[in-house]
């Protein structure tokens, strides 16, 4: 197992969900952590949580990662003590909607191109180069069962899941002669704000998509993310599909709970 101690972790979508366990998970291995997203109030209380029950450095940036001007902001003009990034968690992203592509909202659709593909793009584009100059980072994305089964009124967003495993696997490609890693972490049903989200804070219909079984936790996908980034340095886990062991595909679940 690698130590993380001291090393430097940049997670964005961090103000709940996967994100905020990641951030813990880290933590606890004694990992300074910086935390990225746009609810600043969520982050702040979230990084003196972490400092407190961790003893770590944290830091918190308010960030839309849709934004490319201000990615490369933010990057170039981080302190030097939070410059050196070792491990980059693409994690922001969402869904809007369930519903058949030819009746589809453009504004969602856009929302989530821009936030799933476009802001991993910008992100890898503004951290990638320091660690190839440093030799040395994991680039872990949050992928999903989504980016390898389409399903029913689900078009767009699967599309933009099945582009962030081909940018996992071309960035790995991009990559071969350099010690850096490209990792995806891959989840089916997790149980989080992301059908909140993308029934427009609807929870009697986000509710219904966990209904009768038992559904991954964030913390469960931290430990995976958490696994990937303290391999040997040998060893780089190119893709992990995680699912609750009562769903076998993106469309089969059993719901007998």
């Amino acid at each position: 197992m690698q130590s993380l101690r001291d090393r430097l972790v940049f997670i964005t979508g961090a103000s709940s969900g996967i994100g905020e366990a990641c951030a813990h998970a880290f933590a606890a291995q004694g990992a300074r952590i910086l935390l990225a997203a746009r609810r600043k109030d969520r982050l702040v209380a979230l990084a003196k949580k972490l400092e407190v029950e961790h003893g770590v450095p944290c830091r918190a940036v308010t960030l839309d990662v849709r934004d490319q001007k201000k990615v490369a902001e933010l990057i170039d003009k981080l302190p030097s003590e939070w410059s050196l990034i070792d491990v980059l968690v693409n994690n922001a992203g969402l869904s809007r909607g369930l519903v058949k592509l030819h009746e589809g909202s453009v504004p969602d659709w856009d929302e989530m191109i821009d936030t799933n593909i476009k802001g991993l793009l910008y992100m890898s584009r503004a951290v990638v180069p320091g660690m190839i100059s440093r030799k040395r980072g994991d680039i872990i994305n949050i992928g999903s069962i989504a980016g390898h089964e389409v399903y029913p009124n689900g078009a767009v967003y699967c599309a933009t899941k099945f582009a962030v495993r081909a940018l996992t696997d071309g960035l790995r490609v991009d990559l071969l002669g350099s010690p850096l890693r490209v990792c995806s972490v891959d989840p089916g049903m997790v149980e989080t704000e992301f059908s909140l989200v993308r029934f427009r804070g609807d929870a009697a219909r986000a509710a219904k998509v966990y209904e009768g079984l038992e559904p991954l936790t964030a913390e469960d996908i931290a430990d995976a993310v958490l696994y990937c980034a303290t391999r040997p340095a040998h060893v780089n886990v190119a893709e992990l599909l995680l699912l609750p062991t009562a769903q076998r595909s993106a469309t089969l679940a059993y719901r007998g709970k």
